[in-house]
């Protein structure tokens, strides 16, 4: 999850997640949306792919990019793991949550 995490703390890794979101895209298109150079634009989409979050397959000379949302539900559960009914438990020896 590490890995995820990192990918996560970029602001173009987010902007390139939310425009994949909205549809699959090539490199250059994604480039079209950013500031930054193509080598950049290759290495933030390398890390997305290690982390799970992006997926790549082959159609002629383009790679098109997707979003893998699985990854996001794999967080989203670990992170229920930390809410719910755990707010009611004591919150320190001799306290509770109502103290």
């Amino acid at each position: 999850m590490g890995l995820t995490f990192k990918a996560l703390s970029d602001p173009n890794r987010r902007k390139i997640l939310k425009l994949l979101k909205e549809r699959d895209l090539t490199a250059g298109e994604l480039a079209e949306h950013f500031g930054i150079s193509k080598p950049s634009l290759s290495h933030h989409l390398s890390i997305l792919k290690q982390a799970g979050l992006v997926s790549d397959e082959r159609h002629g000379q383009h790679i098109i990019y997707s979003l893998e949302s699985t990854v996001f539900q794999d967080i989203i559960r670990w992170l229920m793991e930390y809410t719910g009914d755990d707010s009611t438990k004591d919150v320190g020896e001799g306290g509770t949550a109502d103290d």
